[in-house]
């Protein structure tokens, strides 16, 4: 029998494909070359596979790397902060006055790094990221190499970075052009909300996400004073004035869409719109609980995310996936509602094709990117394994996942990362706590 070599032969305990909801591959080997997966067969039929390197995982899962559909990566250092507390209190009142008077392109690095580097100690390979000095977050990214989506904030008010919604437009625009063939950087746009963005300016995100095919991601219907107030002010709720508008359709990513009423729920689907759910943040801002159950039997693409860490305090995917498995089924009194693969394909598969790149990542499948992520399930914590699919929903956590590749190349070997120097991330961290605290 012919050899053949690779660059990476992985042997693990179970292969979670993600192809199909429940597929578990068993005692199979998957092999990376360059920066995909470039086969996957049973590891008793590779023994004329070789590769430079040979990693075997006994008591492992192999799955694909969680995609974090909403986040803010710099304000990982306002962890803590301003915490039990209101949505609107905690931004008006305690986070826009910290970053007004401490973000930069500095704090957005150095907070967004922190956040990578945590994402990829919690199996995270993709960030769907919003916040503003747009080439700190992809500079970030770049260091990290993490498949970073890097969200061009954008606001009627000043802050640090623009005066007005046409300089966040034109700064954003120019800094993309620096990564427009960058293979992990992917700049979209994100108008913050329809409480915070005006019709012109709305009118301006959409004409430049049609000229340009740019995503674009916007908080929508969080709370229900949002939609309340919509309703005072423009006589509809949120979602009727973005249609109104044609803001409505599949480049448009709905973060937390937490309030919706069933014609809402049927216009999502009819339209194509993608959900970033974040139930950790909706529950501890007191949000509310989205309706995901009636979004995915309306055939609504709903991932998840974990928001930042000033609203969540922690960016771990196995949280939330847990969480969103659990809310669905409290706040519907259905112990069916969002089975664990379910919430497991929400957090991989549904997630890329919010961002329109579920035929690279996402799933393990020869010829797409190698995003994956391998989950100790020999620990005395998740024993006995009886469906490695739950154990990964419900019992293991972020501290298990021992490997993360992005893109072909190892960024995490056994718990230790290779791209991110983790001392360094801890000082830096302290550094902006007394730097904030004066």
């Amino acid at each position: 029998m012919t050899q053949t070599h690779f660059q990476t032969l992985i042997h693990a305990r179970w292969l979670i494909t993600i192809e199909q909801d429940g597929e578990i591959l068993h005692h199979h080997t998957l092999a990376i070359e360059n920066d995909r997966i470039a086969a996957i067969a049973p590891t008793a039929d590779v023994a004329h596979w070789t590769a430079d390197e040979v990693i075997a995982l006994d008591e492992h899962a192999l799955m694909p790397g969680f995609i974090n559909l909403h986040g803010h990566s710099a304000m990982t250092l306002l962890r803590g902060y301003a915490d039990d507390l209101a949505l609107m209190d905690w931004l008006q009142n305690h986070i826009w006055p910290a970053e007004g008077k401490h973000v930069s392109h500095d704090f957005v690095r150095d907070g967004s790094m922190l956040g990578m580097a945590e994402m990829i100690r919690s199996g995270t390979t993709t960030i769907n990221d919003m916040y503003f000095y747009h080439s700190a977050v992809a500079e970030a990214g770049q260091k990290a190499a993490m498949r970073t989506f890097v969200g061009a904030s954008i606001l009627e008010f000043p802050t640090n970075y623009a005066q007005n919604a046409d300089e966040y437009i034109s700064r954003a625009m120019a800094e993309r052009e620096a990564y427009l063939n960058d293979p992990l950087i992917t700049f979209t746009l994100a108008p913050h909300a329809p409480y915070t963005v005006s019709d012109d300016t709305f009118r301006k995100v959409i004409a430049i996400s049609e000229k340009h095919n740019m995503l674009v991601h916007c908080h929508i219907h969080e709370t229900a004073d949002e939609v309340n107030n919509s309703v005072k002010e423009h006589g509809k709720r949120p979602l009727a004035r973005l249609h109104d508008l044609g803001l409505l359709n599949d480049k448009l990513i709905g973060a937390h869409m937490v309030h919706l009423n069933d014609e809402e729920i049927a216009l999502a689907a009819r339209l194509n719109i993608a959900i970033a759910h974040n139930p950790s943040s909706n529950m501890k801002l007191a949000s509310g609980i989205a309706p995901i159950q009636k979004l995915l039997d309306a055939g609504v693409t709903v991932g998840i995310g974990t928001d930042g860490a000033a609203s969540n305090n922690k960016l771990d995917m196995f949280a939330e996936t847990r969480s969103a498995a659990l809310l669905a089924k409290v706040g519907t009194l259905n112990p069916t509602a969002v089975p664990a693969a379910t919430a497991l394909r929400m957090a991989t598969l549904e997630g890329a094709k919010a961002l329109h790149i579920a035929d690279q990542v996402g799933s393990l499948k020869v010829g797409k990117r190698a995003d994956l992520i391998a989950i100790d399930m020999g620990s005395l914590e998740t024993a006995p394994a009886f469906d490695v699919i739950s154990h990964i929903v419900y019992t293991a956590g972020r501290e298990h996942v021992t490997h993360s590749w992005i893109n072909g190349r190892c960024v995490m070997r056994a718990r230790t990362l290779t791209t991110l120097d983790e001392s360094a991330l801890k000082n830096t961290a302290s550094e902006w706590r007394d730097r904030i605290q004066k």
